[in-house]
């Protein structure tokens, strides 16, 4: 049998060696680089404030203030000032309340790719948990939670993260010691991260389940190993590449799920901004400024379609034989 530390050292190496890996992974970097960097942009572009209105704010077009917000045609509403073309200000243009949407989208793609990553985090370490309680102690611990999984399974999951989050938006949730308020980006996190569970725990069960007739695992036990060891120190560690493969795909469509969510009105909420806000916000403008709500759109598509030719280098490399689907919203 080769050893975990062998299959790593050569599954990276395949993965260092893959021109898709390569490739998406660097897509991904410049996106979250661009993100991160979101507060120097914005001081670069005039320290502008990407979450306050500014609908009296001028802006220099060819050497030329323009306004703005300007008049639509017969009086009725404004029209945001198009791309300047500018990356010192309003590249892109300003959405319906003068803001720089350049500067909101690094600012959204923050709060976007946080939650996603986050909420990915919370339902690897729940699948985790409960796919291995499931595969390893099996009878009544298994029929229970496979059972729970199941009833969780059977609702869409947007329609299941729609109505969590509907719930939830204007008093928060309450265990008890631990309290989330309706504004706070952990509850974006902890829905899409519960929703999402069970399609890891799955996974889990059933690598468990094969592993635990292994000679390995038989050895362990006769030995005398503890559960917890054989847990910890058997079965974790050849569970945990399947887990590895799942991890991207489970990122983009917590992505999907944020923007959705956020776009509907039920995810992210003001002052704070995603790219699904932003493509809402610009629903309303999209025969004037189109690009309000196609830039923060694209990004997602790009996001998400990087992490997923990731994802499937990762699987190559690591879990080959791996046929791993996600529902995505």
């Amino acid at each position: 049998m080769v050893s975990a530390a062998g299959n790593w050292r050569a599954g990276l190496g395949q993965l260092v060696r893959s021109p898709r890996a390569v490739g998406s992974l660097g897509i991904l970097l410049i996106v979250v680089l661009g993100c991160v960097l979101a507060p120097v942009y914005a001081w670069f572009a005039g320290n502008v404030d990407p979450f306050a209105a500014n609908p009296v704010g001028t802006v220099m077009v060819h050497g030329v203030s323009v306004p703005l917000l300007q008049p639509a045609a017969g009086g009725l509403g404004v029209v945001p000032v198009g791309p300047t073309g500018d990356p010192a200000g309003y590249l892109l243009g300003a959405d319906g309340n003068g803001r720089d949407i350049a500067v909101r989208v690094l600012y959204g793609g923050r709060n976007t790719l946080s939650i996603g990553f986050a909420a990915a985090v919370v339902a690897t370490i729940g699948g985790l948990i409960v796919g291995l309680l499931a595969g390893y102690l099996r009878g009544v611990v298994d029929v229970v939670l496979s059972r729970i999984l199941d009833v969780v399974w059977a609702f869409p999951v947007l329609l299941l993260a729609i109505s969590l989050s509907a719930v939830s938006f204007q008093s928060g949730l309450n265990f008890g010691l631990v309290k989330i308020g309706s504004g706070n980006l952990a509850l974006p996190i902890f829905i899409i991260g519960a929703v999402y569970i069970p399609y890891t725990a799955r996974v889990v069960r059933g690598s468990t389940l094969e592993l635990t007739g292994a000679p390995f695992v038989e050895a362990a036990v006769g030995y005398g190993a503890s559960r917890a060891r054989i847990v910890g120190k058997e079965l974790l560690p050849n569970v945990f590449p399947r887990i590895l493969v799942l991890f991207p795909v489970v990122v983009a469509t917590g992505i999907i799920l944020e923007s959705g969510l956020s776009f509907l009105g039920v995810g992210v909420r003001a002052p704070d901004a995603s790219w699904g806000t932003i493509v809402q916000d610009g629903i309303g403008l999209l025969r004037s400024r189109p690009l309000i709500a196609i830039v923060p759109g694209a990004f997602v598509a790009v996001t998400v379609c990087a992490l997923n030719v990731f994802g499937d280098a990762v699987r190559d490399a690591f879990d080959p034989k791996a046929a791993v689907k996600v529902r995505t919203p």
